[in-house]
């Protein structure tokens, strides 16, 4: 097995493509956090899987405080370079199953699109320790909806048919299996304006991508052209992306 096949390693060589064209996540979620969950701007975050920044930047903005906990290395190095101007951003090498934080520390663990790698009974647990008595999970993620475009439907497919199976799919988990009882979900519309690049280093920033050098790659890059020729306006194409939000009480 290839390291990158382990699920902590599967993005290593792909943290380029996630930090540059990976869409960000609407100020909704924020918002939604702070009407519904007691989100302050004094509240202590932990941002679980925090990879490249692009969910712990939201909060950071708004004068958070947030410890980003990734284990891989090239996805902890680019968020590090990314939030460098934060002073509230503190990066450190660990994972969801053990984390390094104190008990009683934070009052949200969040993760965006990174909680379905978590282990999650050993995960629930770290995670009800370091929450405070009336802490929240927010997991988020960025899906694709296909509603009324025939080119999210077509691009859909192209994805589908030049991806590869994921190794270790045994260890990809559903959020309620961390989440447990009483969660509530809430979708947000995050529509984006991509040009040729930023569609096709969003699509080679998943995980199962075919990479340059792979058999795939040059096929599924001559799909997403014709696809952008075919659905372009003006050098660019709408992309479709509908923001989940999950949260729920301390374990």
């Amino acid at each position: 097995m290839h390291k990158n096949d382990a699920p902590k390693e599967r993005f290593s060589n792909r943290a380029a493509f996630y930090v540059r064209y990976r869409p960000s996540y609407p100020t909704a979620v924020y918002t939604h956090l702070q009407t519904h969950c007691n989100l302050t701007p004094d509240s202590i975050i932990a941002d679980i899987g925090s990879g490249t920044g692009l969910l712990a930047q939201l909060f950071l903005e708004r004068g958070n405080t947030v410890f980003g906990i990734e284990p891989n290395q090239a996805m902890r190095e680019a968020g590090e370079a990314f939030l460098a101007n934060y002073a509230g951003f503190h990066s450190i090498n660990a994972s969801a199953e053990m984390t390094t934080l104190a008990d009683n520390s934070v009052d949200f663990v969040i993760a965006g699109q990174a909680a379905h790698w978590f282990d999650p009974l050993p995960a629930k647990t770290e995670f009800e320790r370091i929450l405070r008595p009336n802490g929240r999970i927010a997991f988020a993620w960025n899906g694709v909806t296909e509603e009324n475009s025939p080119f999210m439907r077509e691009h859909g497919e192209a994805v589908s048919t030049y991806r590869h199976p994921i190794p270790h799919t045994n260890n990809r988990y559903a959020p309620e299996d961390i989440l447990g009882e009483g969660f509530t979900i809430h979708e947000f519309d995050n529509f984006k304006w991509m040009d040729y690049e930023t569609l096709e280093g969003g699509a080679l920033s998943s995980s199962n991508a075919p990479l340059a050098g792979d058999a795939l790659h040059e096929p599924f890059l001559a799909e997403l052209r014709r696809l952008f020729a075919e659905y372009g306006e003006n050098g660019r194409v709408l992309f479709q992306f509908k923001t989940r939000l999950y949260c729920a009480k301390r374990p």
